[in-house]
């Protein structure tokens, strides 16, 4: 028995490690909505609301400040959950878990919102991975 070439054993390998990284990609991509249901779920059993004005925003995280009933001024660390549409200086109602007040997102979004994003991401994610993939099994019944 021949071992087989070295560029069909580079190719082979290539097409493995692409489809693990698939893989793992999907594996991310169906954990993030679950974990946002679970945010979700989290501020729905310890419901708060308040109005919160928006401090910044940028590519990673949109920050706001409210405060609590009791006086308190939050500033949650990570931002807010589903901040689309939103522009330093507005002012916005947002819901939040009281045992949990840095667990914030803007009153009326939930995780719905994550699966057209996260969807399509990994949509490209694949059909890159499928070219790519195709293209190496091509090359290779040429040579």
């Amino acid at each position: 028995m021949t071992k087989p070439a070295l560029g069909v054993r580079v190719r082979r390998v290539v097409r493995r490690a692409l489809l693990v990284v698939g893989g793992v990609v999907t594996l991310v991509c169906v954990l993030l909505p679950i974990a946002c249901w679970r945010d979700d779920m989290a501020i729905e059993e310890h419901l708060g609301q308040a109005v919160a004005q928006v401090d910044s925003v940028s590519f990673n995280r949109t920050v706001v400040r409210y405060a609590t009933p009791d006086g308190r001024v939050i500033i949650p660390s990570q931002g807010v959950l589903y901040p689309a549409g939103l522009r330093p200086g507005d002012n916005v109602r947002v819901e939040y878990d009281r045992t949990n007040p840095e667990l914030v997102r803007v009153a009326g979004r939930g995780a719905s919102l994550s699966l057209l994003p996260v969807g399509t991401f990994l949509v490209s994610v694949w059909l890159v991975i499928i070219a790519v993939v195709t293209v190496l099994r091509r090359f290779g019944t040429q040579v």
